[in-house]
């Protein structure tokens, strides 16, 4: 059972609401903090003992000085402010329709300069080494052939590509954008709960998010010292530029997209426009002697750069999957000829595959000589017949996830699940162990929501955006994701989740 927030800061804050007199009219501005309850979880906003972290101290007053009427009207003028920009996100299987207005929560969340330095420096240092290793296991294998992660492992991934097997990717970057997922534990300390290596999506929501908390706080925004992220789209094309041939004096990028069909096209208009770049599909696309060709209405044009929002799978149906319509015919023969260079490059699915994630800290220590700055989360491999045998004995305690699979998809999560749902994931698991992966059922820190005119604690991660082009680049913040829903632990915005600002401040 947790206890209900108590802190001194209900009657005492600068400037702060009078405390509530005997025959008032009605509950102050503190009753919306009524059924605040603190527990195991690390909260965002309180300590322990129900005190108002200083960081947050500014937010506390000024929720505690804004009426019910005020922050309704702040969180509608919030939703019409997406709805206007088009920001809609895919919820399959949703009741309500599938193209919805993203769901967003008013409250920042605020994260300390001390904190972000050490969240850069381990970000810095994941992408770094994950790029060796993409560049190790294409070309000599070194770490394969010295045990450390096994050769059967990489070679029985789904998303490993032999067709990458010797080819040269300019500057040695294979992962040029990645969205590393972090929670933050009970104890307070941040680790890393996956890699999203292949399509990381989210970063348009992370601006967005920014410029409606600005709109609907100005005076609270103004009152802290946060860093901006409106600059990530030059630093997406800066990184772009780093990729692009050596022999191109004057480069074309463009972003490719699937289509208006996809469930993140919001995103890949938004990222184009920010960079000022053609928004182009595969039909847009053309090979002709390994050089790949724009369409455009004044003839063909070179393409020298492609920030690929398509996954490997239907990006050349001439390479790959032969009944896709999406990609462009001969493409990869144009990559492998270095004409043209992709963000990110073909095969980095195999990195973010989750039975290689427990391995991501030996492969730092391999390439490095470092010890991991940011920590993994205990994983059991269920291809181990001893991680097999302990996770089939307790799966109504632990969190069970598909290899391959993203979006909160393929999950098993045992506190929350029914004695048929366990029985199901049972028998799949025995039929393909090396396609599960086991971990502990989280306690992820909450945050305070805006939830129906109370302030209420949801459990959330962290999506911080890490670019490597000439250098590593990461934008100083990242999009928080919520889950909503009271108890839930699933944030994944196409589970229904949603998301919030994220201030970064300058220490």
């Amino acid at each position: 059972m947790g206890s209900t927030v108590r802190g001194p800061w209900l009657h005492a804050s600068l400037p702060g609401p009078p405390a509530l007199k005997e025959g008032s009219a009605g509950p102050g501005p503190e009753s919306r903090f009524a059924s605040y309850e603190l527990g195991a979880p690390f909260d965002e906003m309180f300590d322990a003992a129900g005190d108002v972290r200083p960081h947050c101290r500014s937010l506390l007053d000024e929720l505690l000085s804004s009426s019910a009427t005020d922050l309704r009207g702040r969180q509608t003028e919030a939703d019409k402010a997406f709805l206007a920009q088009g920001i809609t996100f895919t919820v399959y299987g949703d009741d309500q329709g599938a193209e919805r207005i993203f769901p967003f929560d008013l409250l920042p969340r605020i994260i300390t300069g001390a904190e972000w330095a050490t969240l850069d420096r381990g970000l810095t240092q994941r992408l770094t080494a994950i790029n060796l290793f993409l560049k190790d296991i294409y070309h000599e294998g070194r770490i394969l052939s010295e045990g450390v992660v096994p050769r059967s492992l990489v070679y029985s991934c789904k998303h490993y590509r032999r067709e990458m097997r010797g080819v040269s990717v300019h500057r040695d970057i294979y992962v040029s954008v990645a969205g590393t997922d972090l929670v933050r534990l009970e104890n307070g300390r941040f680790v890393v709960l996956e890699d999203n290596l292949r399509v990381p999506s989210g970063v348009s929501y992370m601006l967005a998010n920014r410029e409606v908390t600005k709109r609907v706080f100005p005076g609270l925004f103004n009152r802290y010292n946060v860093t901006p992220v409106a600059h990530y789209g030059q630093e997406l094309m800066a990184t772009l530029r780093a990729l692009a041939p050596l022999s191109r004096a004057e480069p074309t990028f463009v972003v490719l997209t699937p289509g208006v069909g996809n469930s993140a096209y919001f995103e890949h208009a938004f990222l184009a426009r920010e960079m000022g770049v053609p928004l182009v599909e595969g039909r847009d696309l053309l090979v002709h002697d390994n050089i790949v060709y724009m369409r455009t209405t004044s003839g063909l044009r070179r393409v020298d750069v492609i920030y690929r929002r398509v996954d490997d799978d239907f990006i050349d149906p001439l390479a790959f999957r032969a009944d896709s319509i999406l990609g462009v015919p001969g493409l990869m023969n144009a990559y492998r000829a270095g004409n043209v260079a992709l963000s990110n490059a073909i095969g980095t699915g195999v990195a973010d595959d989750k039975a290689l994630y427990a391995y991501i800290p030996a492969i730092i220590r391999f390439y490095l000589s470092e010890e991991p700055i940011l920590a993994n989360v205990e994983t059991y491999l269920l291809e181990r017949p001893s991680d097999r045998a302990y996770v089939l004995e307790h799966l109504e305690s632990l969190v069970v996830k598909a290899v391959g699979e993203s979006g909160g998809y393929g999950m098993l999560i045992g506190p929350h699940s029914t004695a048929k749902e366990r029985e199901a994931f049972r028998d799949r698991i025995v039929a393909d162990p090396r396609n599960f992966i086991a971990q502990p059922t989280l306690s992820l820190s909450r945050a305070a929501c805006l939830i129906d005119d109370q302030i209420e604690p949801r459990h959330v991660d962290l999506r911080p955006y890490v670019l490597f082009g000439d250098k590593v680049r990461i934008v100083p913040g990242g999009l928080t994701r919520v889950a909503l829903r009271k108890g839930s632990l699933v944030v994944n915005s196409s589970q229904g989740g949603g998301s919030k600002d994220t201030w970064v401040l300058r220490d």
